[in-house]
């Protein structure tokens, strides 16, 4: 509890300061750009996004070093155009919640999340769906054993048919982390399966964003022989006959450090993602000072996660 009166003091000061600058969710750059610096995209660690369907709300998380707890929060537009500040959503602060994901009416909300069941001690990460309430929303659901196990469930993604995909690493996986899938058939899930190689390969595949109508997939690979950094964004779309083609590296937009955590806008305009890319120095032409090191530790790219965005058409075009 501690940790987490911290964190959100931290959000409050930094997000604070920066409340009364615009946010424009349109018009994406072609290259790979900070989200907005300094209200979404700053010295703390950010990742994951998601927008909801009516372009109103945005959800990410934040979390303390080294990761030890994450917390989903949300800003939200107001009638004249103007985002609030970022806050810690209603359901959340408390355990580790993170990787937010809308369904396709924006009713209800995926996430994953090491809240016990029972009791007040955090368990492995399952996946959870909280349903909309007005402006908030009601008490989150887990997603059952029929998705979750007794190993660690990440990264949801549901289309608009209620099919749901997410990252987990089982003994009969393909590799040693893999993109699931479970149908949603008579108003359950079905046993998951991992998705074909087209997708898995024998090192690891994680945090895949499925569009709503399931004709592409982008997911960071890791161990590739074409990955050129700490993890890679690939991409794969479906043919004719709904067969996954394998994937393709969007070498475009990956760097040297960890890309990941996708995610395309609802009209399907913007890429939005996570990377880990920094700008650090590795030596001092003069000897360096305490003041350098702390501002070094307290810009932006720091080496924590930022929040990037671009034009979902321009990655497109990078791959014709």
């Amino acid at each position: 509890m501690k940790r987490s009166i911290i964190l959100l003091t931290f959000i409050i000061s930094i997000s604070t300061l920066y409340a009364q600058m615009p946010l424009e969710i349109k018009n994406p750059p072609t290259d790979a750009t900070l989200f907005h610096e300094g209200f979404i995209s700053t010295p703390i660690n950010e990742r994951d996004f998601a927008l909801s369907p009516d372009g109103s709300e945005i959800y990410y998380t934040i979390s303390t070093p080294q990761s030890s707890f994450q917390t989903i929060v949300f800003s939200r537009k107001d009638k004249n155009g103007k985002w609030s500040r970022p806050e810690v959503v209603s359901f959340a602060g408390t355990f580790s919640d993170l990787e937010p994901a809308f369904s396709a009416d924006g009713k209800k909300l995926y996430f994953a999340s090491n809240r016990p069941l029972q009791g007040n001690q955090p368990k492995d990460f399952d996946l959870w769906v909280v349903d909309r309430m007005g402006n908030t929303w009601n008490e989150p659901k887990n997603l059952g054993r029929s998705v979750n196990t007794d190993s660690d469930e990440f990264y949801p993604s549901i289309a608009k048919s209620g099919n749901l995909y997410f990252t987990a690493q089982y003994k009969d996986g393909v590799g040693r982390e893999d993109i699931f899938f479970a149908a949603w058939k008579n108003g359950q899930f079905e046993k998951p399966t991992a998705l074909d190689t087209a997708i898995n390969s024998k090192g690891y595949e994680f945090n895949a964003f499925v569009d709503s109508d399931e004709q592409f997939i982008i997911f960071t690979g890791y161990g590739r022989k074409d990955d050129t950094g700490r993890g890679d964004l690939y991409m794969s779309v479906k043919d004719a006959h709904g067969k996954w083609q394998p994937a393709k590296n969007l070498k475009a937009l990956n760097s040297s450090r960890l890309d990941y955590c996708p995610y395309v806008s609802p009209d399907k305009t913007i890429l939005f993602f996570t990377s880990e890319r920094a700008a650090l120095p590795v030596s001092f032409d003069t000897k360096a000072s305490y003041e350098q090191i702390q501002k070094i530790n307290q810009q932006t790219l720091n080496g924590t996660g930022n929040i990037y965005w671009v034009s979902f058409e321009k990655v497109m075009e990078s791959l014709r």
